[in-house]
């Protein structure tokens, strides 16, 4: 067991990338879309199965 974790301590550090939040009025039309239009139309499909 002398080689645990070999290849990820070989493996160069890249810096993460800063993440910037969305605007509230697009974070909020995403949830919208994934909760409430993407779960109707799930139901649809799920139901004419």
């Amino acid at each position: 067991m002398t080689k645990a974790g070999k290849v990820r301590s070989q493996t160069p550090k890249i810096p993460p990338k800063p993440k910037k939040n969305l605007i509230p009025r697009r974070r909020n039309s995403r949830n919208y879309r994934r909760r409430v239009v993407y779960a109707a139309s799930a139901a649809q499909t799920a139901e004419a199965e």
